[in-house]
């Protein structure tokens, strides 16, 4: 009996080998998985049109597997299959953007894993006009992260160098942002530095590749501009910045299209060097890149061109570029406005992650009948998302006034005066200028019920929010 490596590789050599990588990577290193799986994702979009003679005119992921679902190449079911792999390779892309523990980021893998090979065997008769042989699935293993490790000091490989220095700085990303959330005090003493030792690590493996390894000259510059070693050296890091994205690095290209839209150090603004590396990038499905592109255009005042390449972007996974499209064709600039499609693009973000997107979702949820889905469950968890992650005063606010209100199903006036508390805390004037009538009427909800209950548990409570209140 095959095993599921063999099923896959007797399915098409090419994308065997990378079924294999990105298996081999799912416990320690699941980042490179994830972004194995989406260029297996993109070699069978190619497998799948090459039997009809189809062109694809664009490299974007989106648009290939839509082009293969309009020509019906492939049903409805392969189509969401392929998208739900292209979004998994997104996140593998920027992990840190969507609020993943480094658990929840393996598990995310192993189930890409396990789409992906549903997929191979659903389409295996379609390729080879046979049913797929029988096969056993062997359990995910961590050999790879040793390898890597061993191949790293060892053997002095710096492509191996480079991968460690990409999954420590993945670990890194996401324990800076668990330090950083608004959470209990334990759990943040509890985190305190590890993102520091994490980026101190992925730096040291940078530095060592970067001589040798285009890539890792791109993340060395990037660990230098955010002093990942301790000191910031921003003209040694935009060097390499500038080295790495003129050898075709597409994430250096990027970035140096973004400080030439903005300005470094020693990078003085330019916006035709801006617009040549940001096109140099997108080319290459650089999906920051493209949404730069767009707002670059969107500066000039050229919405038709900054559509098109914020839907690109948009369309190729990126939770930003989703956001700013779904305000685009609300307002109608370079687009004819389409309030429908603008709410499912602004769901499709918020899904993701992208925290103003959930913000606006979370109010429409809860304000406007007409929203796009009604799931309060939903809006809470959208409006604690932003609140932990974006220390959002609007979100604590609208948050408060749901949990005072029962709008989420339940009355909870301790959980509405600690949000209140804080969002006092870290408001702008304007927004004290919200939150001051709705602090009044509270304290006089609370005092209102205090004068009525008999409830001895309901009695705690209260005064437990009155605390909060007069503190």
């Amino acid at each position: 009996m095959l095993t599921d490596t063999q099923l896959v590789t007797q399915f098409s050599s090419e994308l065997g080998d990378d079924y294999r990588i990105a298996k081999s990577y799912v416990r320690d290193v699941p980042t490179q998985a994830l972004l194995h799986i989406r260029s297996f994702t993109h070699k069978l979009t190619e497998c799948l049109a090459k039997p009809q003679h189809i062109i694809f005119d664009s490299p974007n992921l989106y648009d290939r597997i839509e082009t293969l679902n309009r020509e019906r190449v492939i049903n409805v079911r392969v189509t969401r299959a392929l998208h739900r792999l292209r979004g998994d390779g997104n996140r593998g892309a920027h992990p840190e953007k969507y609020h993943l523990t480094t658990d929840a980021l393996q598990e995310i893998a192993e189930r890409a894993i396990e789409r992906l090979l549903k997929l191979v065997v659903d389409l295996y008769g379609q390729l080879h006009q046979t049913e797929p042989p029988r096969y056993q699935f062997e359990p995910f293993d961590s050999i790879a992260g040793r390898d890597l490790c061993y191949r790293a000091v060892m053997e002095n490989d710096h492509q191996a160098q480079y991968l460690v220095g990409m999954s420590l700085k993945t670990r890194a990303l996401i324990q800076r942002e668990q330090e950083q959330a608004l959470d209990d005090n334990e759990q943040q003493v509890a985190n305190v530095n590890q993102s520091d030792n994490s980026f101190k690590q992925a730096g040291y493996w940078f530095a060592q590749a970067a001589p040798h390894y285009p890539d890792a000259l791109h993340e060395h510059g990037v660990s230098l501009l955010h002093g990942y070693s301790g000191e910031v050296d921003r003209v040694a890091g935009e060097n390499a910045i500038v080295a790495a994205a003129k050898v075709g690095v597409a994430n250096a290209m990027a970035l140096l299209g973004y400080f030439y839209l903005v300005g470094g150090e020693h990078i003085e603004v330019s916006q035709t060097d801006a617009l040549h590396y940001l096109q140099a990038a997108a080319a290459l499905e650089q999906s920051e890149a493209m949404a730069n592109l767009g707002v670059l255009y969107y500066q000039q005042a050229n919405y038709t061109q900054a559509y098109h390449y914020i839907s690109s972007a948009a369309q190729a996974g990126f939770p930003h570029a989703q956001y700013h499209l779904a305000l685009m064709l609300a307002r109608g600039e370079g687009c004819i406005a389409d309030p429908l499609a603008s709410e499912q693009w602004m769901a499709e973000a918020a899904e993701q992650g992208q925290l103003d997107a959930m913000l606006n979702r979370a109010q429409q949820m809860l304000n406007n009948e007409n929203s796009l889905g009604d799931d309060f469950t939903v809006a809470e968890r959208y409006l604690r998302e932003v609140v932990k992650y974006g220390h959002s005063v609007p979100a604590m606010i609208e948050l408060s006034i749901a949990l005072a209100d029962g709008i989420l199903g339940r009355i909870d006036v301790v959980g509405s005066a600690a949000l209140l508390k804080i969002a006092r805390q870290r408001a702008s004037e304007r927004e004290l200028e919200v939150i001051t009538p709705l602090w009044r009427s509270l304290v006089l909800q609370i005092e209102n019920v205090l004068k009525v209950t008999t409830n001895s548990e309901e009695l705690i409570t209260l005064q437990r929010a009155q605390e909060l209140l007069s503190e």
